[in-house]
């Protein structure tokens, strides 16, 4: 399978979050919220761990429909360059499908709920979105691209959209005409009426040029959903856009319309549906959703985090001989631990029951583990 490029990533990515912090501080502005980042952080934790649980079935396919069902056989230097092309390609469609199609918007909507544009946001992805990746990336493989090239190809696509995450580097004018940049990328995230479902590039910005995407960075961006979440639960987060959909499709008033919820976009708003949510087009209108811990929340709140992103590293990196019972006990250990940090954070009642819930299931995992090993 070849090196877990995303992995390997992970402590730069706290390291430049940590460079961002400080040019941040240095520039005296405010880019980043406790509680908002560790849930950005937090989904990421939650998406990279789950995918565990189903990656090895994707991978397979992959692996059987290029040695059994590839339509064509390439040489070494064009598997890389169909790769590379195709995988940028296929994403933007993917990307904007995802924004037009509300069975997919269901799964990436996780991306754009933070109403912060910063670097932990790059972390904030869906545990379904590599599932909705799938049907696209598939067509690589017949087109005679293997395994190994796809999966670098994806893994670096990933990693270069990190960067592009953040408020601090201003405009790049001809650079942000040809490649993803933070300008381009914020537009993305912006629910600002013209820049809405903008920019869906992961690195080229061609394929927005010839599609009609494209669109500069001009009035300030306002970041978030039009129907923000209101919660800092990285677990909700994921369940969230799901929910909402479900909810649509309870109210829809006929078999038909019930069917056409699924892959109509978020935009279709039938009067059944009564008035949509509106959006604030200025920072100065919006009203970010916030919590006020204690400093002793925040201190327990992020012990437990840099615990649990240590256990992610370690998982990811070295635990690729854990499957079956044990994986699933060790990731649904880090999902129980994400709420109870949420519930910390955002004084909820119900964290008071689950810690000591949590602090015995931890207790019993550790035996569970060394018996394995």
């Amino acid at each position: 399978m070849g090196p877990n490029l995303i992995a390997l990533a992970i402590p730069f990515f706290f390291l430049f979050i940590g460079v961002e912090l400080a040019v941040a501080w240095k520039l005296r502005r405010k880019v980043y919220r406790l509680a908002d980042a560790l849930c950005d952080m937090g989904c990421g934790i939650a998406q990279q761990t789950g995918v565990l649980l189903y990656a090895g079935l994707l991978v397979s396919a992959n692996g059987w429909l290029y040695t059994h069902a590839r339509w064509v056989t390439l040489p070494a230097w064009g598997q890389w360059v169909l790769a590379f092309v195709g995988v940028d390609f296929l994403y933007y469609w993917w990307h904007r499908l995802s924004h037009e199609t509300n069975l997919l918007w269901a799964a990436h909507v996780v991306h754009h709920q933070s109403e912060d544009y910063n670097l932990a946001v790059a972390l904030r992805q869906s545990v379904t979105t590599t599932a909705t990746l799938f049907p696209f990336y598939v067509w690589l493989g017949l087109l005679g691209v293997p395994p190994l090239q796809l999966a670098v190809s994806t893994s670096l696509s990933t990693l270069y959209q990190f960067w592009i995450h953040t408020e601090l580097v201003p405009r790049l004018p001809w650079f942000d005409r040809l490649f993803n940049s933070p300008s381009a990328h914020r537009v993305h995230h912006a629910v600002n009426l013209k820049y809405l479902d903008k920019n869906h590039a992961a690195t080229l910005m061609v394929w927005d040029h010839l599609f009609g995407t494209y669109q500069t960075e001009e009035e300030p961006p306002v970041y978030g959903i039009t129907r923000p979440v209101q919660s800092f639960n990285p677990v909700w987060s994921q369940l969230a856009g799901y929910a909402d959909l479900l909810a649509l499709v309870r109210k829809a008033p006929t078999g038909w319309l019930k069917v056409q919820v699924l892959f109509r976009s978020p935009a279709w708003r039938p009067e059944w549906m009564g008035e949509p949510h509106a959006a604030p087009q200025t920072r100065e209108a919006q009203v970010k959703h916030d919590v006020q811990p204690t400093r002793a929340a925040k201190l327990y709140a992020t012990c437990w985090f840099v615990l649990v992103a240590l256990g992610t590293f370690s998982l990811l990196m070295w635990g690729r001989g854990l499957e079956g019972l044990p994986l699933l006990a060790v990731v649904a250990s880090f999902y129980f631990t994400l709420v109870c940090i949420a519930g910390v954070l955002e004084n909820r009642r119900w964290v008071r029951v689950l810690e000591p819930i949590r602090w015995a299931g931890l207790a019993a995992l550790v035996p569970l583990l060394v018996w394995v090993r």
